[in-house]
């Protein structure tokens, strides 16, 4: 069930030692920081981020965090809406199921170029990837934990050398984070290190098929561990309403 978010917290934003510089390097600084807070969970989806205080905490005008918004809201992380400001993008069911299908079709779909690519350096890089995956769940680190198992898909399909398809992946993934911080329990969307090293051992032995089919067989079990049910309106309290109209026609009389 999806969770509503407060205002921002300044103390979520990651500090970047490159915020000083030129108009464009600084604002690629407040992208890359505010890019982080989203998509490690720090800022929530709901979370409302007023410019004010963005520039304020960035030490920018409200042009400059505009700028960066904007960038964030073509990526889908966050929301502008007309009058009402920029919040971190809350993903409805419907954009859930959307970006778990589709990472299906391409990480599904990839997988050749992927086993065919792979080399023994390649295999050690997404093998320490994994290592750090599960020293930062035993250390309960979910954060990092889940920001890690993104990062590796996106690792495993860049093997393919197809950056069209890795600039996608990215994308997905990120907003996959967007989707596990609003509809996830405690223990939700991370992946078992574990499993990803039997992704691995499939690729080592140029298991196309087997690879395949683990990989359609995760997503899908990923997706099974978030609650994918939109938070219903409350029903209304008809003794209140009652009351209130009896309230009225007293008055009137």
């Amino acid at each position: 069930m999806a969770r509503k978010r407060s205002s921002i917290d300044l103390g979520a934003l990651p500090a970047d030692e490159g915020m000083a510089g030129s108009g464009s390097s600084r604002d690629e600084a407040i992208y890359r920081n505010l890019y982080a807070a989203i998509v490690e969970n720090h800022l929530e989806p709901g979370t409302k981020l007023p410019e004010d205080t963005l520039g304020e905490a960035f030490g920018v005008s409200r042009t400059s965090i505009r700028k960066v918004l904007q960038r964030l809201a073509y990526e889908r992380l966050v929301d502008v809406r007309l009058n009402r400001g920029a919040t971190v993008a809350q993903p409805t069911v419907k954009d859930a199921r959307d970006i778990f299908v589709a990472r299906r079709i391409v990480e599904c779909g990839v997988m050749p170029q992927v086993v065919a690519r792979m080399t023994p350096h390649g295999l050690e890089a997404l093998r320490d990837m994994v290592r750090r995956e599960h020293e930062a769940e035993a250390r309960g680190d979910r954060r990092e934990a889940i920001y890690l198992s993104g990062a590796f898909h996106v690792e495993l399909a860049r093997v393919a050398e197809n950056e069209a398809i890795t600039d996608f992946l990215a994308s997905l993934v990120s907003r996959s984070s967007l989707v596990i911080a609003t509809y996830g329990a405690p223990l939700a969307g991370s992946c078992r290190h574990s499993e990803h090293d039997d992704v691995l051992e499939l690729i080592a032995s140029a298991d196309v098929d087997g690879a395949r089919e683990w990989m359609e067989r995760h997503l899908t079990d990923v997706e099974r561990s978030v609650v994918l049910v939109e938070e219903q309106p409350s029903a209304p309290d008809l003794r209140t309403i009652l009351n209130e109209v009896a309230r009225r026609h007293r008055s009137a009389r």
